[in-house]
This record gives C-alpha cells, sequence and structure tokens, in this order.
C-alpha cells in the first residue's frame, strides 16, 4: 500500500472541485459584463427622416431615462426668435420662462447670437427623450431637432422594446462601424 491516506486523496479532490466551482461562475460572469460590440455588431438607431415623434422612445425604452436623446443640426438651423421646437404654441411674450417652454425638464437652453437670432442647445443629461421639441420644430419649423440613440446610454438589448412599439418602424439595426444616421447638414467628428 502506498504511504498517502485514501482519505487524503478525497480532500485534495473535493478541495479542487470546489476552487473550480467557485472560479467558473466568477469567470462565467466576467466574460458577460465585458462588452461585447465589435466591428462586426450591430447597434440601434433611429431614422431621422421615419421618425414620427410619437414619444414612445421615453416610455418604452428599458432604461430608467431612455437612452434616446435630442441632436439639433445646427447648419439646417434658422436660430429662430420663434423657435417652434423651444416654445409652445401660441405664446404671448418671447421670454425663456418655464411655463412658455415645450420641453418638460428644460433639457434646451436659448442663447442670443444677434437680433433677431437664438441658438438652442440640448442638455443630454435633462433629455428624456419625449420628442415634444422635435415635433414642434418637424411641425412649425425647419426640422433640425431629431431624436437619436445614445449608444453609450443604450443596453444594445436583442429586441430594443422602442423598436417593437415604433409605429413608423424607425428603429433598426445598423453596423456598429456607421453608429449614427444624421440628418442631412449634421456633421460631427464621427461622420
Amino acid at each position: 500500500m502506498s504511504g498517502k491516506n485514501k482519505y487524503q486523496n478525497r480532500r485534495d479532490f473535493v478541495k479542487s472541485v470546489g476552487k473550480l466551482a467557485v472560479a467558473l461562475p466568477i469567470g462565467y460572469l466576467a466574460w458577460e459584463l465585458v462588452p461585447k460590440t465589435t466591428a462586426g455588431e450591430f447597434v440601434w438607431q433611429i431614422d431621422p427622416y421615419s421618425c414620427t415623434q410619437c414619444g414612445q422612445c421615453e416610455t418604452n425604452c428599458v432604461q430608467t431615462v431612455s437612452a434616446v436623446k435630442c441632436m439639433h443640426a445646427y447648419e439646417m438651423c434658422g436660430y429662430c426668435d420663434l423657435c417652434s421646437g423651444y416654445l409652445r404654441m401660441g405664446v404671448k411674450e418671447l421670454n425663456t420662462g418655464a411655463e412658455l417652454q415645450l420641453c418638460p425638464t428644460s433639457a434646451i437652453t436659448r442663447s442670443f447670437v444677434e437680433n433677431p437670432y437664438f441658438e438652442y442647445t440640448i442638455d443630454e443629461n435633462l433629455c428624456n427623450g419625449c420628442g415634444k421639441c422635435v415635433k414642434g420644430c418637424a411641425d412649425f419649423g425647419n426640422g433640425s431637432l431629431y431624436l437619436q440613440i445614445i449608444h453609450e446610454l443604450c443596453v444594445n438589448c436583442n429586441q430594443c422594446s422602442i423598436a417593437q412599439s415604433c409605429p413608423a418602424d424607425a428603429i433598426q439595426r445598423i453596423p456598429a462601424t456607421k453608429p449614427y444616421i444624421l440628418k442631412e447638414g449634421y456633421k460631427t467628428d464621427e461622420s
């Protein structure tokens, strides 16, 4: 008989299996947490030319605050004094009072450029993706405001709940190498 106790071998075996039983789930969890977006994968995006500004993006995103945000094509903007994406229709006076603004979260700010021009900027942190400003701009303006899914905020669900509820089928999967469908005249560093 060998000099090693047979119970010692069992202890070593159980200890090894125990370590493996702990290491495998931890390794699997680490693998799942690693971002998997590669050049060959797809991301969700809104086609701004098909979007009807229905408001579904705000309410149907799985994120607490929607990953959809308002974007502004500055090259298209008329820098209007009376911006229909900024002010509610039928206002009696032009000022920046919250009761006159169309955006429920005050995500759009208005800055004077020169008479009669104003620049409108969107605070992405305040924007909830409701699309009210985009609808106002499309109905009575030139359509320089539009909605987009911000990839850093999107969890890239396989079955996007916004895409499933979109009445215009404006949300689609596009290659991650071409991340944003831009409105004509809108330029970014990525385009």
